[in-house]
């Protein structure tokens, strides 16, 4: 079936190509990659190059072309954690054996290529706004089951199966500070969900979870990454899928608290996790 659409022949009768049609708008989710950015020292640092500037090579007609070199680890930046990201004793999400799975130095079952790109309801539960602080939560501060139970009640947005639902704490109005160390935390610690969170949040059927730290979950003053008991729930009890270092300041001033949310993995054979760029998008009406 078509339709006519203001003399521009004839479109398809889809409601959301009609959606796009009636204008939408927005929001970036993701950091901009940069060398030096704030990072986990667990992974490799991001950096980038151009081998071939303009100018190094010209063509007979003037013409020139500049290219790139990126490394990177799979963590770095705003990302997504796939399954094989996490074990717990020995064990991965499906049960298989961790060693096992990694043989050949890909994870050819649960690596980042099976995670299928998403369009899906997403929720932002603005905790510290909830809570009455609305710059953020303390340093170190865990955002319990209770936190995110109130947010989403006094919101109005109820977490249903299939949602993404990304956790705000504040704590990335730090990320662009001169002082890097200031967003990684270590020695302050960072607010985020606790593992009775992560199980809150597996057990109202999330597809994925996300927040604006590198971790996701708290970090407590000087321990830095050494235990992540929300990753070992979500990842490898509960099969929820973890998104890190994400800008949600734009989302949490302008009150959008439902939205579709859209992100694609990128396709990166048996890796444990993979560089995104989410978009929260919404309706002009």
């Amino acid at each position: 079936m078509t339709i006519r659409n203001g003399g521009r022949g004839d479109v398809s009768a889809d409601p959301l190509l009609q959606a796009v049609r009636d204008g939408v708008r927005i929001h970036d989710l993701g950091r901009q990659l940069t060398i030096g950015m704030p990072q986990s020292p667990n992974h490799p640092p991001f950096w980038h190059a151009l081998p071939r500037r303009h100018g190094d090579m010209v063509r007979a007609d003037g013409g020139s072309a500049a290219n790139d070199i990126i490394t990177m680890g799979t963590h770095v930046g705003t990302h997504i954690d796939a399954f094989a990201h996490v074990s717990q004793d020995g064990r991965l999400v499906d049960g298989s054996d961790a060693l096992a799975a990694g043989s050949g130095g890909r994870f050819a079952e649960l690596g980042a290529h099976t995670i299928a790109p998403m369009v899906r309801r997403g929720v932002l539960l603005d905790v510290p706004a909830a809570l009455g602080s609305p710059e953020g939560c303390p340093a170190g501060y865990e955002i319990t089951s209770g936190d995110l139970e109130t947010t989403a009640a006094k919101q109005g947005t109820p977490i249903t199966p299939g949602d993404v639902v990304l956790v705000r704490s504040g704590w990335g109005r730090h990320f662009g500070h001169p002082d890097r160390d200031v967003y990684i935390g270590r020695d302050s610690g960072v607010p985020g969900v606790g593992e009775a969170g992560a199980t809150w949040l597996a057990a109202q059927g999330a597809h994925a979870a996300g927040a604006d730290t590198i971790a996701f979950e708290c970090l407590r003053p000087g321990s830095g990454h050494s235990v992540l008991p929300a990753h070992r729930v979500l990842l490898v009890e509960r099969g929820v899928y973890i998104i890190e270092t994400l800008d949600l300041e734009g989302l949490s001033a302008a009150q959008v608290y439902e939205f579709t949310f859209v992100l694609a993995p990128l396709a990166i054979f048996g890796a444990t996790g993979s560089p995104v760029r989410p978009l929260a998008v919404v309706g002009r009406g």
